[in-house]
């Protein structure tokens, strides 16, 4: 090991992936077999946000459905934003992916559910609503038996490493690391609202440090809040007890919306009127019995009350803008889950798309990266080029605080208008302009994104914005 400047560098890699989600985990799997891998984690391996995940993952798998009727009810959702291409990709290979878990180990349940926005019962779940556990856990299991996969826990990213133009790698806190390819698998930044279901950890790293770097972002705009989180809690209730008849109620024990509606209507109705009750009480809650433990530890009895529920910020589905095979704009630079952008989600994304989306673009990524040229051996004596709007020295973006969270929520919550996105304009925080600023241009209410002052979808704005660092935004319509 060298040191150039002070920073410490190690052995080379084929892929290195930053971020140990589904996404991050399945392509270190799927480029093993080929090459040397490396995955940092920022904190223990076990604890990502996809362990997180209550839904299932969506695939056209029963004998009334088809990938085709997937890609419908995914296109509709995305409210016109859709990428066609990237739809046509994420169901026609959800079957494979399916089976692909399936031959590593991850045991399915029985029944197909339904949940919203499709049109046919095509949700698998493992363990009812401990899907993502479920399948993270066997993951974890095969990354860290496999010879070919090295892990780093506790290892934050910095920066990424540019050279000629090109991602060679990335800084660490510890190290210098060279790879053919980088796959960054950080997850989205939903933990910027100050109510989220999701672990403190999630605030777009991976977004920050490609846009700085010279990637394009896009669709910051977008961001899912989850109808039905536990008050006071990061505690989701799962769409899929909806799917299976649970109901919600209002103030008075009337039933007030359609419960399999897409989110964004949901989670505005029920913002509309405060606290509302989810009812459990009629559903096989034996489904479910992490979900019910969790509210059982936590003072509810499901089978006799009503369980108070809250809209929460949920998914960014925004991100580091790719193609159909995870590269960014940044040679040598990929992206997969929640920090990329592929077009599939659009401006909503469909329930049980996400899970999908790490199998079928990690993949689509690892099989990609091993075709990256090799690295040159003189590239060692190189020193990283700090990226164009870096922050030696700071936290990744600046310091995110209660401040940024509580005016995040505030102003570009389930409600957004001018004034308040031009505030958050002057934030501290680097992301959060960037949000603001998305969502300051589309105006119009499309999808995920509800602006007061502009209340109804305008044609016009039926294409992506996108930042790059250094130019203006543009509108761009993905194929």
């Amino acid at each position: 090991m060298s040191a150039i400047n002070g920073t410490r560098h190690s052995q080379d890699v084929d892929l290195l992936v930053v971020g140990a989600g589904v996404a991050g985990l399945y392509a270190a799997l799927c480029a093993a077999s080929e090459g040397q891998v490396r995955v940092l984690a920022k904190g223990p391996l076990r604890s990502s946000t996809s362990s997180l995940a209550q839904g299932g993952i969506a695939a056209a798998l029963g004998d009334d459905d088809t990938p085709a009727l997937h890609a419908e009810d995914t296109l509709r959702t995305g409210r016109g934003l859709s990428r066609p291409t990237a739809v046509g990709a994420l169901t026609q290979e959800a079957p494979a992916r399916i089976r692909d878990l399936v031959e590593l180990g991850v045991e399915f349940d029985d029944d197909l559910g339904l949940e919203g926005g499709h049109s046919r019962r095509r949700v698998v779940h493992a363990g009812g609503a401990a899907t993502g556990d479920r399948v993270a856990r066997r993951l974890v299991e095969r990354v860290l038996a496999h010879p070919n996969i090295e892990v780093a826990e506790g290892e934050r990213m910095q920066s990424l490493w540019r050279s000629q133009d090109r991602c060679i790698g990335v800084v660490t806190d510890r190290r210098a690391i060279r790879a053919r390819a980088t796959l960054l698998a950080t997850g989205g930044a939903a933990a910027l609202w100050s109510r989220t279901t999701n672990p403190p950890g999630a605030l777009g790293d991976g977004v920050i440090a490609a846009y700085r770097a010279g990637a394009s972002v896009a669709d910051l705009e977008f961001v899912q809040f989850h109808p039905t989180t536990l008050v006071d809690s990061t505690l989701l209730l799962s769409e899929a007890l909806r799917g299976e008849g649970a109901i919600l109620l209002d103030e008075f024990g009337e039933r007030f919306t359609d419960e399999l509606a897409p989110r964004d209507v949901v989670a505005r109705d029920i913002a509309a009127r405060g606290t509302v009750l989810l009812d459990l009480r009629e559903i096989d809650r034996a489904r479910f019995p992490s979900l019910m433990g969790s509210l059982m530890e936590r003072g509810y009895d499901p089978a006799e009350t009503p369980i108070p529920v809250a809209p929460a910020a949920h998914y960014t589905v925004g991100g580091i803008v790719t193609d159909l095979d995870a590269r960014s704009e940044l040679p040598g630079l990929y992206a997969a889950g929640e920090c990329a952008a592929t077009g599939v989600h659009g401006a909503n994304r469909l329930a049980s798309n996400s899970l999908l989306e790490c199998l079928v673009f990690g993949r689509r990524a690892a099989l990609a990266a091993l075709g990256e040229p090799r690295l040159s051996r003189h590239g060692h004596d190189v020193a990283p080029e700090p990226c164009p709007g870096s922050d030696p020295g700071h936290v990744l973006g600046g310091q995110v605080d209660e401040v940024v969270r509580t005016a995040l929520w505030r102003d570009c919550g389930l409600i957004r208008d001018a004034a308040g996105l031009e505030r958050l304009q002057a934030s501290s925080h680097l992301l959060t302009r960037l949000v603001a600023e998305s969502a300051l241009l589309r105006e119009e209410s499309r999808g995920s994104h509800f602006r007061a002052d502009f209340p109804v979808e305008n044609l016009s704005l039926e294409r992506h914005i996108v930042l790059r660092l250094g130019h203006e935004p543009a509108l761009e319509t993905w194929l």
